[in-house]
């Protein structure tokens, strides 16, 4: 290991909204980290302020790292950053890569096959919870991968994680975590018509949240959902519809892959596609219940 001590040395790309705080997690923790800058700058200099360094390329992380963390857009950006051109596989250096993205299952599997070949583990670890749960450490953890490639990583993962849950063979987490999501958008999408309807009655969504909230049909989905509906609180849950769409696209690929019918999923999709492609794409989820009303003649008074 080339950490300090016994501790592995880490690398972490993909520092925004997740992981600038579980990368703050990880370097506070006494480890060596290497973080690379994306887009905004503010995050990696913030990090860079408590002890960690910076590399220009994926390449370089990797020649810097026993266990590299990525929290990216999805599968297209993983391949990237691992098979691309100075990538973390063209360091030639035996390497952990845990996936944090939430990514398509089909293509993880056989990039885990891929890159076994050339000594390189990779597990998948999507996350749950939000921003602020990666900061303060206490996000949910499905990981897939072989037990003792797990137990290897774990105590990075402890680090910014209350609950890490080991789902089976790699593929498996990023399958749960499409699970995961297919239920949380559902109800996104079941909330927005639901208040529309509500609305088309002369229902307010304070009346609505009046009735739900405290009820058995309460959860802390809903809560962030509704802090933005009836608080108007832009940043309570910052997951944006672009990210929805990709994920329930994600999941009716992998049941077009199963053969399986999947109606309730695609109707899902088709909610979440309808907004982006009106435009709203770089809109929160929560947002969805202004676009479903605007759509059905509703305008919500600010």
């Amino acid at each position: 290991m080339s950490g300090s001590g016994s501790k592995p040395s880490i690398g972490f790309i993909g520092v925004g909204f997740m992981g600038h705080g579980m990368a703050k997690n990880i370097v506070e923790a006494g480890y060596a980290l290497t973080v690379m800058a994306h887009r905004n700058r503010a995050p990696v200099e913030d990090l860079i302020g408590r002890g960690a360094k910076e590399a220009k390329t994926p390449r370089e992380i990797a020649e810097a790292s026993d266990i590299v963390f990525l929290c990216v857009t999805g599968s297209p950006q993983v391949r990237a950053v691992t098979e691309g051109e100075n990538g973390l596989a063209a360091a030639g250096r035996t390497l952990t890569i845990v996936d944090c993205s939430t990514s398509d299952p089909s293509v993880t599997v056989p990039l885990a096959e891929s890159l076994a070949a050339r000594n390189i583990t990779l597990l998948d670890a999507p996350l749950g919870r939000t921003p602020k749960d990666a900061w303060e450490g206490t996000l949910d953890v499905m990981i897939g991968g072989a037990a003792e490639d797990v137990a290897r990583v774990r105590p990075v993962i402890d680090t910014f994680a209350q609950r890490v849950i080991h789902t089976g063979q790699t593929g498996t987490g990023h399958t749960m975590k499409l699970l995961n999501n297919f239920l949380s958008m559902g109800y996104g999408a079941l909330y927005a018509e639901a208040l529309m309807l509500g609305a088309k009655a002369g229902l307010s969504a304070e009346t609505f949240h009046s009735v739900i909230a405290g009820g058995r049909m309460d959860c802390g989905f809903y809560q962030t959902f509704m802090q933005y509906v009836v608080g108007r609180d832009r940043n309570a849950h910052k997951f944006t519809l672009n990210n929805a769409l990709k994920d329930t696209a994600y999941l009716n690929a992998f049941a077009v892959a199963q053969g399986a019918a999947n109606p309730l999923a695609a109707a899902v999709r088709n909610s979440y596609a309808q907004a982006v492609g009106a435009g709203r794409g770089d809109d929160f989820v929560p947002m969805l219940a202004d676009f479903i009303a605007e759509a059905n003649g509703v305008k919500r008074a600010e």
